[in-house]
């Protein structure tokens, strides 16, 4: 009794440290399949020109905020509130470069993302990818691939909407942001990469939210890894392959139930 009770409490954590290592799993799956890196080639030039291009701009609008915000003046408290204002203005800007590169960047890979997932599990199942990735297919696939990913950004931004809001109540509403914006994040993660499975699947974003939930250890550990991957400069090139293979290889190994077509 003592021993099954032990289990019990030792199986979370291995659930969550599992869930962690799926994306760090995909780097070892790259390496045995590299026919798979044809997926990743387009959109990983692409990004790197993106990622550019939001860094470039990113800089002069820090260098903007500090010329309007940072006060000139030799004084003590000057100096102090010119070097605070750096810091906003640098933090402000590290934000908006992550978070825009982040979403424009799963919004152009999200087709080359979807057949990047389809092959990854049909490798998995011990069957050849023989299809090619012609220009006639992608397009097929982009218009579909690319509503579902704006539908995804668009109850991801109503929500933060709403945490955000909560901050205008004193105490409770920052309270209440503080606690649940960090698990809204896992959670659109975990929505976000497993979306390319599951989209395959024929699943609603209901059966997508119960999928999640009945796992939520095994799929915070694999939010919480894309997470640490995607705060990590330049990793963020790699992190979006990665983690959705690190998602189908997942799904592989507790696949959902029904509409596995």
């Amino acid at each position: 009794m003592i021993k099954q009770v032990g289990s019990a409490a030792v199986r979370p954590v291995s659930g969550f440290g599992r869930g962690f290592s799926y994306p760090f799993r995909a780097v070892g799956f790259f390496r045995r399949h590299p026919s798979l890196l044809r997926y990743v080639a387009i959109p990983f030039l692409i990004n790197l020109i993106i990622f550019s291009a939001v860094v470039y701009f990113g800089l002069g609008w820090f260098d903007w905020a500090l010329e309007h915000y940072a006060p000139g003046s030799e004084v003590w408290y000057g100096l102090i509130l010119y070097y605070l204002a750096w810091v906003v203005a640098l933090l402000l800007t590290t934000v908006i470069v992550f978070f825009t590169f982040t979403l424009i960047g799963n919004l152009i890979a999200s087709p080359f993302n979807e057949f990047l997932s389809e092959r990854t599990e049909l490798l998995v199942r011990g069957e050849s990818p023989e299809q090619g990735m012609g220009l006639a297919m992608i397009l097929s696939e982009a218009k579909y691939a690319v509503g579902y990913e704006l539908k995804k950004m668009a109850f991801f931004v109503a929500c933060m909407i709403i945490l955000l809001s909560l901050n205008f109540l004193p105490l409770v509403g920052t309270l209440v942001y503080t606690v649940f914006a960090p698990l809204l994040t896992l959670f659109f993660l975990g929505v976000e990469y497993m979306a390319f499975v599951t989209m395959r699947k024929h699943y609603s974003f209901s059966q997508l939210r119960r999928y999640l939930f009945r796992r939520p250890l095994l799929m915070g550990g694999f939010s919480c890894s894309v997470f640490v991957l995607l705060a990590i400069p330049f990793v963020q090139f790699f992190c979006i392959p990665l983690a959705v293979v690190g998602a189908t290889l997942l799904w592989c190994d507790s696949p959902g139930e029904g509409n596995q077509g």
